[in-house]
């Protein structure tokens, strides 16, 4: 399946502008960046200042941003200065949820959570995650795929062991995107 930067763009835009803060200014850290599109166009469509911080790896990307892998960035940052997190990667960025969602619940921040979620039809689960919900290892080496068909429900099981009591989801096919506060 090809990478495709922005896919289902204006869904994904929905998701946002439905769950903005009711503040006038915004700091959002996009940790997946891009070009900043989504971004920009909630800045011009909502009324609202949006304070971005992107990362991203590639750097071919216009603007300012942190080039390099967003997990080394992210221990590194004030997260608390920041309304919203932006985790729109092409897979299953869970080292990186799970980073946060620890972060936030050890510091008591408080953070809108934007997260896109797509597993290729055998695209097998983050062993991490398997192992919190409560899997062996010797089960997950003994069949590693029978986790596969229902990876937004196991992922939905993760963020209920979490704490995270409300999810809002749209999904299409594989790809699903999700909103959730801490």
């Amino acid at each position: 399946m090809p990478k495709t930067d922005n896919s289902f763009f204006t869904a994904k835009v929905n998701l946002r502008m439905n769950h903005l803060p009711d503040k006038g200014e915004i700091s959002v850290l996009d940790a997946f960046g891009g070009e900043g599109l989504i971004w920009d166009h909630i800045e011009a469509h909502s009324g609202k200042k949006i304070r971005l911080l992107r990362i991203d790896q590639r750097n071919d990307l216009k603007g300012i941003y942190l080039h390099g892998d967003n997990r080394k960035f992210i221990s590194s940052l004030a997260l608390g200065q920041f309304d919203i997190l932006d985790l729109d990667a092409y897979g299953v960025c869970f080292d990186l949820l799970d980073y946060v969602i620890k972060f936030d619940r050890f510091s008591k921040a408080h953070h809108r959570i934007f997260l896109t979620f797509i597993q290729s039809q055998y695209g097998r689960l983050p062993q991490k995650m398997l192992l919190r919900l409560g899997y062996s290892m010797p089960m997950i080496k003994k069949i590693p795929t029978l986790f596969t068909r229902d990876g937004i429900e196991q992922l939905k099981g993760y963020l209920g062991l979490m704490g995270i009591g409300s999810v809002y989801l749209k999904s299409f096919a594989t790809k699903h995107y999700l909103f959730f506060e801490t």
